[in-house]
């Protein structure tokens, strides 16, 4: 009879119903609330739109000829060789990249140093160059865009490579050094304090402790001033020449003319444009994911 209970009781959890474990999991499964559908749907909805323009336009500079109709008549990439012999494509391309590398780098290299004295120094007038510091980077350019290329031209560099660099830098240097300030914020003053107590001066403190740390605040200031100075049209179109404007200008004005290019041609310059950008956001993501914005800050002092 011992044998005979201790069988029945190791049994019968095997024939029984669900456990206690199953029924919480299914109780603790969260349901979708409306704001939650709500939130997808409108998220959905705007990345198959932005989709669909992004397509439309691949499709274009494909087509051999497109109007009225769903599908194109036929596919071709005669296109893309054409816009790559248009005058000016190629140079603007190049300038494109110059203009780009020349930006982001001159804005790293000012701006995280800059935003680290902002935020951990207190000095007179430090309330006000951070309202300052706002104003190039919330305002249209156009606002301050006349003035700036007027500035240019009249101490002499204007219709320069060195006029759209300087120009295009007054938008971003501001952004970065507003990002950088709340990433250095989140590290905690010990980290530094016990770096000097090792022996470590300003600038390895600098270099080897707080870059690492401030790598995903500084991917997130770099790839937001790529994509502001890829965009950048106002600023670059005052104060550029024919062999100084960037890929952006050149399509404005291939669009601009009634006689120009045809559509299909100009979508084909749209796409490399695309390509661009799409250049620079994947050498972001080689040196860090900008995800990490959003956690790694946190965690930084710890």
């Amino acid at each position: 009879m011992p044998h005979i209970a201790h069988t029945t009781r190791a049994t019968t959890p095997a024939t029984g119903g669900p456990g206690p474990r199953a029924t919480r999991s299914r109780a603790a499964r969260p349901r979708p609330t409306v704001t939650a559908v709500v939130t997808w749907v409108i998220a959905g909805l705007f990345v198959g739109t932005l989709l669909a323009v992004l397509v439309s336009v691949v499709v274009a500079s494909l087509s051999s000829s497109w109007g009225g109709t769903w599908l194109p008549a036929g596919l071709t990439s005669k296109w893309f060789s054409q816009a790559w012999h248009t005058p000016g494509l190629a140079s603007s391309i190049r300038v494109t990249f110059e203009v780009a590398f020349a930006d982001v780098s001159l804005a790293l290299l000012i701006g995280v140093p800059a935003g680290y004295v902002l935020a951990r120094k207190s000095f007179p007038g430090r309330s006000a160059i951070m309202l300052f510091a706002l104003f190039p980077a919330i305002l249209p350019p156009l606002t301050y865009a006349v003035q700036l290329a007027a500035l240019m031209y009249r101490i002499g560099i204007g219709g320069t490579l060195l006029s759209v660099v300087l120009v295009n830098l007054v938008p971003i240097l501001p952004l970065v050094i507003l990002i950088t300030v709340p990433f250095v914020e989140q590290i905690s003053p010990d980290v530094e304090k016990a770096a000097k107590v090792f022996g470590a001066g300003h600038l390895r403190l600098f270099t080897r402790v707080l870059v690492p740390l401030l790598v995903p605040g500084i991917v997130a200031a770099g790839v937001l001033s790529l994509v502001r100075v890829l965009g950048s049209f106002e600023l670059t179109f005052f104060v550029s020449s024919a062999k100084t404007q960037t890929l952006v200008v050149t399509i404005f004005g291939a669009l601009s003319d009634p006689g120009g290019p045809p559509a299909a041609l100009t979508a084909a310059m749209t796409v490399f444009y695309m390509a661009i950008a799409f250049i620079g956001l994947v050498i972001s993501l080689r040196f860090s994911n900008p995800a990490q914005a959003l956690s790694r800050p946190a965690h930084a002092g710890v």
